[in-house]
């Protein structure tokens, strides 16, 4: 079992920046993804980026060049840097970890962009 624990959920005003940050315990293999994905009210959970621990990464085309993730990978800690953010980018994000071990889900935090 995986256990994630989310931090860096908040209130910003857009055009302001949020950091988000994930980190796993327990049995963590070396070979994994992780990555945030959100939901919206009313609509269904998305990939928002993922970072393999290859070094490699991905992003939804609605945050490309405005949000980053990186992660230590030693640590098995995942950054999401939210810049540029819109009312659009409001929704509860998930951190996501995926390996040959199977897949966990954080509890989610909220993230709003007042207009």
């Amino acid at each position: 079992q995986v256990h994630l624990v989310e931090s860096g959920g908040g209130l910003v005003q857009a055009g302001g920046s949020l950091r988000l940050a994930c980190a796993a315990s327990g049995s963590t293999f070396s070979a994994n993804v992780m990555g945030w994905y959100r939901q919206a009210p009313g609509k269904q959970r998305e990939l928002v980026a993922l970072a393999r621990s290859v070094g490699s990464t991905e992003y939804a085309d609605s945050v490309k060049g405005r949000f980053s993730i990186s992660r230590e990978k030693s640590e098995n800690i995942v950054y999401l840097q939210m810049n540029s953010l819109k009312p659009s980018d409001t929704a509860v994000y998930y951190c996501n970890f995926l390996s040959l071990s199977g897949q966990s889900w954080g509890p989610g935090t909220q993230v709003t962009v007042s207009s």
